[in-house]
């Protein structure tokens, strides 16, 4: 096996490996870091050692597989999957994330492992926002192997990894995988399962996961209640409003209630709104804001501008201008709401949310439109990121528009404009 096709290998490789022939050694780990700096000719030598029975063997294989990074080392990436040792799916998983979204090796959860024996450990971080362009297509035995390990990886870490995984490659097909994987009694694995669900945003998932609302665990309780707001769970609104209410319910799991009730439009919400947006908690004063928002109601108008007026704290006071954006004040003018949410997509700390709320405004075409003059002469910041806000929201007419972007003076501003126009006209 190891001396098959040597005439192929770099000079130091043949070297080395042939003494270890010759003096009857065997193959050690780093012989196999050295053949991968070949690059894709040496996945089929690298490949056979994924069947090898000592595990640092295959370990070492698969992460060289995993570095070399392209579409020759997927199909080796996906027999690794099947290995029955933990760190060995974890780094199969991470390599296959990584074919989609380069440089993902450096941050996966592969890249913080630790082994104790036969137990490996791994450090899942709060931080979970990373996810595919929609126009990147991933393969469907790609989504198959990562939802078999969500759904019963070697250890609750791989299977955790693997919705991980999931959620970044937006994996329609791994939903009834991540569905199972709710079934586990495992924090992170319930948590990385929800985020998935809230990356791949179907929301005939909802339904399943009502019974998370009251987890014992705050972060996965968290998780819950926000997936349910984003996907929009109607039928969980008494559940959301049941949470808000608990006298045991932590400042963190009420803001997030009434944040995810906000996202549910309906009537029945109008006097828990009014309650909350004099409250003195800014976060709840902002979710009132945002539940009126989406009410659309003009009748709400004179009131909003009022509270607008008066709210001195930046968080609130964007989200009372998605409010009376969205209930018709939709002018861009000095000081006017939606020129201000315009103006906060040139604040790093305010950018998201600002954001956020222009996706939700851009699927009205009136405001679409108006829109198009901050990207024809806006600063960089608000070019590119309502340039995104279009591929998010924009219609065929948005075509045009972030077209021009991508022939902007600007490298930054036209790179991004690009971006946006392959994600428009995906989903277009």
């Amino acid at each position: 096996m190891v001396s098959a096709n040597l005439e192929e290998m770099s000079t130091p490789v043949v070297l080395l490996l042939s003494s270890s022939l010759l003096l009857g050694q065997a193959v050690k780990p780093k012989d196999l870091r050295e053949m991968a700096k070949q690059g894709s000719g040496a996945i089929p030598k690298l490949q056979e050692y994924l069947k090898d029975p000592a595990l640092e063997m295959r370990l070492e294989a698969v992460k060289a597989i995993a570095r070399i990074g392209t579409q020759h080392c997927v199909d080796p990436l996906l027999q690794a999957t099947r290995d029955n040792d933990p760190e060995v799916q974890i780094h199969a998983v991470d390599g296959l994330v990584n074919f989609y979204l380069p440089g993902y090796l450096q941050t996966g959860i592969g890249a913080t492992l630790k082994r104790a024996g036969s137990v490996i450990k791994a450090r899942f971080t709060d931080v979970n926002d990373q996810v595919i362009d929609p126009y990147i297509q991933v393969r469907a035995d790609v989504v198959e192997a990562i939802g078999k390990l969500a759904r019963g990886g070697a250890s609750l870490e791989s299977r955790a990894n693997a919705a991980r995984a999931a959620g970044i490659l937006r994996a329609q097909g791994a939903l009834p995988d991540l569905l199972e994987a709710l079934r586990s009694k495992d924090s992170a694995v319930l948590y990385e399962s929800l985020v998935a669900l809230q990356k791949i945003h179907d929301p005939a998932a909802a339904v399943k996961i009502r019974y998370l609302l009251r987890d014992l665990d705050e972060k996965v309780q968290l998780a819950a209640i926000e997936t349910t707001g984003l996907l929009q769970n109607k039928e969980a609104l008494s559940d959301l409003v049941d949470v808000l209410n608990r006298p045991r319910s932590t400042a963190k799991v009420r803001r997030a209630a009434l944040t995810a009730i906000a996202m549910i439009p309906d009537e029945s919400s109008r006097a828990l709104y009014t309650k909350y947006l004099t409250e003195k908690d800014e976060r709840m004063r902002a979710a009132a804001a945002e539940g009126f928002a989406r009410l659309k109601s003009p009748a709400d108008r004179s009131m909003l501008a009022k509270a607008f007026e008066e709210e001195g704290k930046p968080s609130p006071r964007i989200s009372l201008a998605f409010a009376l954006a969205a209930g018709g004040k939709t002018e861009i003018a000095e000081f006017s709401p939606l020129q201000l949410l315009v103006n906060t997509l040139n604040s790093k700390v305010r950018q998201g949310e600002a954001f956020a709320f222009l996706v939700e405004l851009a699927r009205d075409p009136g405001i679409r439109a108006k829109l198009y003059t901050g990207m024809a002469s806006g600063t960089r910041d608000e070019k590119i990121q309502l340039a995104l806000v279009m591929a998010r929201s924009g219609d065929q007419t948005s075509v045009a528009e972030v077209e021009r972007l991508t022939r902007d003076g600007d490298a930054e501003v036209a790179k991004e404009a690009l971006r946006a126009l392959r994600n428009l006209k995906a989903r277009l």
